[in-house]
Protein backbone atom coordinates (compact mmCIF):
# COMPACT_ATOMS: atom_id res chain seq x y z
CA UNK A 1 0.00 0.00 0.00
CA UNK A 2 1.33 3.65 -1.00
CA UNK A 3 0.39 6.93 -0.66
CA UNK A 4 0.01 8.43 -3.85
CA UNK A 5 0.44 12.32 -3.65
CA UNK A 6 0.88 14.99 -0.69
CA UNK A 7 3.34 15.17 2.22
CA UNK A 8 3.72 11.43 2.61
CA UNK A 9 4.21 10.74 -1.34
CA UNK A 10 5.59 7.01 -1.83
CA UNK A 11 5.65 5.89 1.62
CA UNK A 12 5.12 2.44 1.38
CA UNK A 13 3.32 0.28 3.97
CA UNK A 14 3.40 -3.64 3.83
CA UNK A 15 -0.25 -4.90 4.61
CA UNK A 16 0.30 -8.41 6.18
CA UNK A 17 -0.69 -11.22 4.23
CA UNK A 18 -3.37 -11.79 6.99
CA UNK A 19 -6.10 -9.54 6.21
CA UNK A 20 -9.50 -10.03 4.70
CA UNK A 21 -9.43 -6.24 3.54
CA UNK A 22 -9.19 -5.27 0.04
CA UNK A 23 -7.43 -1.86 0.01
CA UNK A 24 -8.70 0.90 -2.64
CA UNK A 25 -6.11 0.52 -5.79
CA UNK A 26 -3.78 2.66 -6.63
CA UNK A 27 -5.44 3.13 -9.79
CA UNK A 28 -8.88 3.74 -8.71
CA UNK A 29 -7.80 6.00 -5.64
CA UNK A 30 -5.62 8.02 -7.40
CA UNK A 31 -8.54 8.48 -10.57
CA UNK A 32 -11.36 9.59 -7.46
CA UNK A 33 -9.23 11.57 -5.91
CA UNK A 34 -8.16 13.79 -9.05
CA UNK A 35 -12.23 13.55 -9.38
CA UNK A 36 -12.58 14.92 -5.92
CA UNK A 37 -10.35 18.08 -7.32
CA UNK A 38 -13.73 19.12 -8.61
CA UNK A 39 -14.81 19.15 -5.74
CA UNK A 40 -13.73 19.92 -3.20
CA UNK A 41 -10.05 21.83 -1.71
CA UNK A 42 -8.89 18.75 0.98
CA UNK A 43 -6.68 21.44 2.43
CA UNK A 44 -7.54 22.12 6.00
CA UNK A 45 -10.98 19.77 6.11
CA UNK A 46 -11.95 17.48 8.76
CA UNK A 47 -12.78 14.16 7.13
CA UNK A 48 -14.51 11.07 8.00
CA UNK A 49 -13.17 6.91 6.57
CA UNK A 50 -15.81 4.38 7.59
CA UNK A 51 -14.62 0.95 7.17
CA UNK A 52 -11.26 1.81 7.22
CA UNK A 53 -9.55 -1.45 6.40
CA UNK A 54 -6.14 -0.79 5.95
CA UNK A 55 -6.02 2.76 6.27
CA UNK A 56 -5.21 3.39 2.69
CA UNK A 57 -7.48 6.37 2.13
CA UNK A 58 -6.94 8.19 5.92
CA UNK A 59 -3.31 8.17 4.91
CA UNK A 60 -3.95 9.50 1.57
CA UNK A 61 -6.45 12.26 3.30
CA UNK A 62 -4.01 12.97 6.05
CA UNK A 63 -1.05 13.47 3.09
CA UNK A 64 -3.81 15.82 1.18
CA UNK A 65 -3.68 18.02 4.00
CA UNK A 66 -6.67 17.38 5.50
CA UNK A 67 -6.37 18.95 9.46
CA UNK A 68 -8.33 16.10 11.30
CA UNK A 69 -9.22 12.38 10.22
CA UNK A 70 -11.38 10.30 12.05
CA UNK A 71 -10.98 6.54 10.77
CA UNK A 72 -13.67 3.71 11.89
CA UNK A 73 -12.81 0.15 11.69
CA UNK A 74 -13.86 -2.58 13.88
CA UNK A 75 -11.58 -5.32 12.94
CA UNK A 76 -9.15 -5.61 15.86
CA UNK A 77 -5.63 -6.50 13.80
CA UNK A 78 -7.01 -3.76 10.90
CA UNK A 79 -7.39 -1.05 13.81
CA UNK A 80 -3.81 -1.83 14.80
CA UNK A 81 -2.49 -1.38 12.00
CA UNK A 82 -3.72 1.94 11.20
CA UNK A 83 -2.41 3.03 14.32
CA UNK A 84 1.02 1.66 13.25
CA UNK A 85 0.97 3.72 10.48
CA UNK A 86 -0.11 6.85 11.89
CA UNK A 87 2.95 6.26 14.17
CA UNK A 88 5.06 5.77 10.96
CA UNK A 89 4.16 8.91 10.33
CA UNK A 90 4.23 10.79 13.42
CA UNK A 91 1.20 12.74 12.64
CA UNK A 92 -1.94 12.74 15.92
CA UNK A 93 -4.04 14.10 12.92
CA UNK A 94 -6.10 11.32 12.87
CA UNK A 95 -7.86 9.47 15.44
CA UNK A 96 -8.43 5.57 15.04
CA UNK A 97 -11.51 4.25 16.22
CA UNK A 98 -12.14 0.66 16.80
CA UNK A 99 -15.76 -0.18 16.35
CA UNK A 100 -18.79 -0.77 14.58
CA UNK A 101 -19.61 1.90 11.79
CA UNK A 102 -23.67 1.60 11.78
CA UNK A 103 -23.44 2.29 15.80
CA UNK A 104 -20.90 5.45 15.02
CA UNK A 105 -23.23 6.67 12.59
CA UNK A 106 -26.34 6.66 14.81
CA UNK A 107 -24.15 8.18 17.71
CA UNK A 108 -22.40 10.47 15.66
CA UNK A 109 -23.27 14.67 16.09
CA UNK A 110 -20.34 15.67 14.59
CA UNK A 111 -20.53 16.91 10.56
CA UNK A 112 -17.50 16.50 8.28
CA UNK A 113 -15.90 18.34 5.26
CA UNK A 114 -15.24 14.96 3.69
CA UNK A 115 -16.86 12.03 3.82
CA UNK A 116 -15.05 8.27 2.45
CA UNK A 117 -16.75 4.87 2.92
CA UNK A 118 -15.54 1.58 1.68
CA UNK A 119 -17.86 -1.12 3.24
CA UNK A 120 -16.98 -5.04 2.17
CA UNK A 121 -19.24 -5.43 -0.81
CA UNK A 122 -21.30 -8.23 0.25
CA UNK A 123 -22.58 -6.32 3.10
CA UNK A 124 -26.37 -6.90 3.52
CA UNK A 125 -26.82 -3.35 4.80
CA UNK A 126 -24.60 -1.58 2.56
CA UNK A 127 -27.50 -0.48 0.50
CA UNK A 128 -28.79 1.42 3.33
CA UNK A 129 -25.71 3.20 3.91
CA UNK A 130 -25.78 6.31 1.48
CA UNK A 131 -29.40 7.00 2.86
CA UNK A 132 -28.25 7.02 6.45
CA UNK A 133 -25.53 9.13 6.43
CA UNK A 134 -27.10 11.40 4.04
CA UNK A 135 -30.22 11.32 6.04
CA UNK A 136 -28.23 11.97 9.42
CA UNK A 137 -26.72 15.17 7.94
CA UNK A 138 -23.14 14.35 9.07
CA UNK A 139 -21.98 16.31 5.95
CA UNK A 140 -21.28 19.92 6.44
CA UNK A 141 -22.38 22.72 3.67
CA UNK A 142 -20.25 22.07 0.39
CA UNK A 143 -19.41 19.06 2.03
CA UNK A 144 -18.62 16.02 -0.30
CA UNK A 145 -19.37 12.02 0.58
CA UNK A 146 -18.02 9.04 -1.31
CA UNK A 147 -19.22 5.82 -1.33
CA UNK A 148 -17.38 2.76 -2.78
CA UNK A 149 -19.19 -0.13 -4.22
CA UNK A 150 -19.72 -2.80 -6.67
CA UNK A 151 -21.27 -2.75 -9.57
CA UNK A 152 -23.87 -4.32 -8.98
CA UNK A 153 -25.73 -0.93 -6.80
CA UNK A 154 -26.71 1.78 -8.15
CA UNK A 155 -27.31 4.96 -6.05
CA UNK A 156 -28.87 7.41 -8.45
CA UNK A 157 -32.51 8.01 -6.57
CA UNK A 158 -30.68 8.91 -3.30
CA UNK A 159 -30.83 12.36 -2.54
CA UNK A 160 -27.68 14.57 -3.16
CA UNK A 161 -26.42 11.76 -5.50
CA UNK A 162 -24.31 13.78 -7.79
CA UNK A 163 -22.21 11.32 -9.68
CA UNK A 164 -20.69 7.55 -10.86
CA UNK A 165 -17.39 6.67 -11.48
CA UNK A 166 -16.28 3.18 -12.45
CA UNK A 167 -12.49 1.98 -12.08
CA UNK A 168 -12.45 -1.48 -13.21
CA UNK A 169 -14.33 -3.68 -10.59
CA UNK A 170 -14.24 -0.56 -8.43
CA UNK A 171 -17.31 1.75 -8.44
CA UNK A 172 -17.58 5.50 -6.78
CA UNK A 173 -20.64 7.26 -6.07
CA UNK A 174 -20.33 10.92 -4.74
CA UNK A 175 -22.66 12.94 -3.22
CA UNK A 176 -23.42 16.51 -1.96
CA UNK A 177 -26.39 17.58 0.50
CA UNK A 178 -29.29 18.14 -1.79
CA UNK A 179 -29.64 21.56 0.06
CA UNK A 180 -26.19 22.18 -2.07
CA UNK A 181 -27.01 20.66 -5.04
CA UNK A 182 -30.27 23.46 -5.17
CA UNK A 183 -27.63 26.26 -4.31
CA UNK A 184 -25.51 25.50 -7.47
CA UNK A 185 -28.92 24.80 -9.83
CA UNK A 186 -29.60 28.42 -8.86
CA UNK A 187 -26.18 30.08 -9.44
Amino acid sequence: MRIITGIYKGRHFDIPKTFKARPTTDFAKENIFNVLNGYIDLDGVSALDLFSGTGSISLELLSRGCASVISVEADRDHHAFIKQCLAKLGTDKCVPLRGDVFRFIKSCRQQFDFIFADPPYALPELPTLPHMIMERGMLKPGGVFVFEHGKHNSFTDVPGFIEHRAYGSVNFSLFKRAEDIGQNADE
